[in-house]
């Protein structure tokens, strides 16, 4: 579903962090919300320094998030990769619409809830001949920092995907008191602990609070134990 980031990947280590190596840029995203606390944009923080390589906390404990000091080894961390790994599409549901289509791996959710506004995208892809809801219903499914959703243009047949240069963003959630997932952009490689590379995707989320039940994706435990990097 999405171009391979050449010369760019992150590896999982065994019970360990994740290592990224090809100088993928690191920066804090942040849930920005309206005022009735609905998700409606991305807001880039804190840009970290430029490092060929860098290994990210994926237990949790690190006292030097989002790096891994190691922590790993003294709390026991099982790292255990539990996901599915068959393909997204094979996975997905599809909803149809008049113009557009919409696929859901529920299982992937983040909780980034940038489908809630303006009556939920799963309502929304229903009414896609009308111009205006079909722009905000691809934005909205755009900005789903996991991929659980995809936007389909029927014409074409393709999916309508944001560009995203490779990169890696944090995820904090203000609204709901926490830092969410690692969020991997751009079409960058990951490969597993057991060495087999995971389909290269456009957008997922990579759980960095150690509690996930879909290692190594998050599953929006985050939120629910209220997972604090700082």
């Amino acid at each position: 579903m999405a171009k391979t980031a050449t010369g760019r990947k992150i590896e999982i280590t065994k019970n360990g962090p994740y290592v990224v190596t090809g100088g993928i840029p690191l920066a804090t995203q942040t849930i920005g919300v309206n005022g009735e606390g609905e998700s409606v944009e991305w807001v880039e923080g804190k840009r970290y320094p430029s490092q060929e390589s860098y290994a990210l906390c994926r237990c949790g404990n690190s006292r030097k998030k989002p790096f891994c000091d190691g922590a790993h080894s003294k709390t026991g961390f099982d790292g255990t990769e539990t996901a599915d790994r068959t393909l997204y599409k094979k996975q997905a549901e599809t909803i149809d619409g008049p113009t557009m289509a919409l696929t859901d791996v529920e299982g992937l959710c983040a909780f980034g809830r940038f489908c809630d506004p303006n009556g939920r995208v799963w309502n929304m892809v229903a009414e896609t001949d009308d111009p205006a809801v079909r722009a905000n219903f691809i934005r909205q499914v755009g900005d789903c920092p996991a991929g659980r959703l995809v936007a389909w243009d029927k014409k074409t047949g393709k999916a309508v995907e944001p560009h995203f240069d490779p990169s890696i963003g944090l995820v904090e959630d203000p609204q709901r008191e926490c830092s969410g997932p690692v969020w991997v952009r751009g079409g960058i490689p990951i490969v597993s602990a057991d060495g087999a590379g995971y389909e290269v995707r456009n957008r997922v989320t990579l759980c960095r609070c150690g509690q996930s039940q879909n290692k190594p994706f998050c599953d929006g435990t985050h939120a629910a134990v209220h997972f604090k990097a700082t």
